[in-house]
């Protein structure tokens, strides 16, 4: 609006200016307006006051003027003396059009003396432009909700929605109901005949995979409940029965016997294990049977204390298993190590066959596996397996394809052969590089998997344990528990009817050659035949456990006596114990013999021990 002001001001002062222009023409040509009112009567006068002001006209406008009609008047007024215009009519454009021509020029018509004046036409366009004025916008600072606005809404689409599929389940129950009642009043009414079924038909449902596995899994829950041994007619009101009051003493009982004629018949056991997570739950691997060609020559069974007369699962091989031990971080998969040197994976949940297994290569065992372990954490654990030929590999078992590493355990000083017959392995609680192995000669030796100050990886050529007489056919690190750490003590056990007590040496070198061998702390010289196998108490820290060829099992507590064993009883018909595992809790001894039974002894309340006992156990 201001700049449209201003251009109309600036109009106004140039048309004043140009009507000061006109009167100084006007006064310069010496034209007069009469008095009177009275015209001129020459027609050179005439035609000189009609050029004035159309030059007077053009240059106030500053346009070309558009003569429409400019004629004079002759029938009446031609002969007279004033000679003035009648009926003329100029068109112009407004004054404040902004769409005006430019003017051509000035045109001047002389009317000659007695004759009629030709007028001249100009064409002008005229463009208008309507130019809208500029929108102020003004804010306010205001309230943003309306009156009601915080009033009770009424329901949701979701409500809607919730309260039609009710009203449709309801209506959907309803119908089922009366078609329900209307099926029962027909069976009322007309009772159906059962149905006989054919020999060929009943034959074929009896021999399907799904009925086997119905048959197989419910019966396994009958079982269960039926062999549970509690006593529904004790009487509280009498005394202790005999039962109870071995429990409390020194004594062990026999709890369960596992054999399977169709599996383990003619088999011997080589290795057993108990699950971490499981605790009812044991493991146990068995060697070929001579007398069955057909049957697979690797068995492993596993079996529950609460089901008596056939294991959970069984799990075949292609080769004897030689070890066996559940995963400690996976509860359904199971590990072993077989005589052709390869490493089985089966799981709980799959069938029979194994899952997984390494390859018969140079790049895994070539030779039979007799120790396995797993050291780690939950989110990082390594299986560790050595064979007879003196090679460690370290596996991940979700790849068996290829070991993570391979180290060879080679001893360049010894007398005869460089090459270590491991048999037996151990990891101390907490430790994941160390480790120590029983070899075939009855020595002890210390390796380490990666090298470390002052040691090179494989067998640490340092020390040497040696004080067996046989091979070593057990090694067992004192678990890490309790107020007092015993885990620098471990156990062997040998052919030659010895078990001896070692303390690993943690200095990088002796102080003198002689101090290169290492001595056992203590022997137990009891066995009347091979001790196969040894194991520490997992809950007490003085009672390890033992079993003999002669079919003995003992159980000792140095704490009591470490002449004798507290407690020894023989086994079954006596034949050849080869391995035993304590359960978690400790209780439970799991032996396997070599008639390819499973025993499970219940040593009661001595498994727990008392406050004093790691004292006593470190002044012993």
């Amino acid at each position: 609006m201001e700049r449209r002001r201003e251009e109309i001001e600036k109009k106004r002062m140039k048309l004043a200016e140009l009507k000061r222009a006109r009167m100084e023409r006007i006064n310069s040509l010496g034209i007069n307006r009469p008095q009177d009112g009275s015209s001129s009567s020459t027609p050179e006068v005439a035609s000189t006051r009609r050029e004035a002001v159309e030059s007077l006209v053009k240059s106030v406008l500053g346009e070309q003027l558009v003569t429409t009609t400019l004629t004079t008047d002759g029938s009446s007024d031609a002969g007279s003396d004033n000679g003035a215009y009648s009926g003329s009519t100029i068109a112009s454009p407004p004054p404040y059009s902004s769409g005006a021509t430019t003017p051509r020029g000035p045109s001047h018509t002389v009317l000659p003396p007695g004759g009629r004046l030709i007028p001249d036409f100009t064409s002008v366009e005229t463009v208008i432009f309507d130019i809208p004025s500029k929108e102020r916008v003004v804010y306010n600072k205001e309230v943003q909700t309306v009156e009601g606005s915080f009033e009770p809404q009424g329901p949701s689409e979701e409500e809607i929605r919730e309260k039609l599929r009710e009203e449709f389940a309801r209506e959907e129950q309803l119908r089922i109901d009366a078609l329900e009642a209307e099926r029962l009043e027909k069976e009322v009414e007309t009772p159906q005949e059962l149905l006989e079924l054919t020999d060929e038909e009943r034959r074929t449902i009896v021999l399907s995979a799904e009925f086997v596995d119905f048959m197989d899994h419910s019966s396994k829950i009958v079982e269960r409940a039926v062999s549970e041994k509690y006593d529904f007619m004790k009487d509280y009101t009498l005394g202790l029965d005999d039962e109870a009051e071995d429990l409390n003493g020194n004594r062990i009982r026999l709890i369960n016997c596992f054999h399977d004629d169709r599996w383990t018949k003619n088999r011997s056991v080589t290795d057993i294990g108990w699950s971490m997570k499981h605790p009812e739950l044991t493991v146990s691997s068995y060697n070929k049977n001579p007398l069955a060609a057909n049957d697979p020559d690797g068995i492993v069974c596993v079996w529950n204390i609460h089901l008596q007369d056939r294991p959970e699962f069984v799990f075949h091989s292609q080769s004897d298993v030689l070890s066996v031990r559940f995963s400690d971080f996976h509860p359904n998969l199971v590990i072993g190590g077989t005589y052709s040197g390869q490493i089985l994976l089966w799981d709980t949940r799959a069938k029979s066959l194994p899952v997984l297994k390494t390859h018969l290569s140079v790049g895994g065992h070539t030779h039979p596996v007799y120790a396995l372990d797993m050291v780690g954490t939950q989110n990082a654990h390594n299986l560790i397996s050595v064979s007879t030929d003196g090679t460690m590999c370290s596996w991940q078992l979700d790849m068996l394809a290829q070991p993570q590493e391979t180290l060879p355990l080679d001893f360049k000083d010894h007398p005869i052969t460089d090459e270590v017959a491991v048999t037996t392995l151990g990891f101390p609680d907490g430790e994941t590089n160390a480790f120590w192995v029983g070899t075939e000669e009855g020595a002890v030796y210390q390796a380490n998997r990666y090298a470390r100050a002052g040691s090179q990886a494989g067998i640490n050529m340092t020390y040497s344990y040696k004080g067996h007489f046989g091979p070593i056919t057990g090694l067992h690190f004192h678990p890490l528990f309790g107020p007092v750490d015993f885990s620098d003590l471990y156990l062997t056990s040998s052919v030659d009817w010895t078990v001896k007590l070692w303390r690993k040496r943690s200095h990088p070198k002796p102080a003198t050659p002689d101090n290169a061998v290492v001595h056992p702390l203590y022997s137990f010289e009891t066995a009347d035949d091979y001790v196969y196998d040894v194991r520490w108490s997992p809950t007490h820290p003085a009672i390890f456990g033992t079993v003999e060829g002669s079919g003995k099992f003992d159980v000792w507590n140095l704490n009591v006596d470490t002449e004798v064993p507290v407690l020894s009883t023989v086994v079954g018909a006596g034949k050849a114990l080869n391995k035993l595992g304590w359960s978690k809790d400790g209780r439970h001894a799991a032996i396997g013999s070599s008639d390819g039974h499973v025993y499970v002894y219940d040593i009661g309340e001595m498994a727990t021990p008392s406050a004093d006992d790691w004292n006593n156990l470190q002044r012993t």
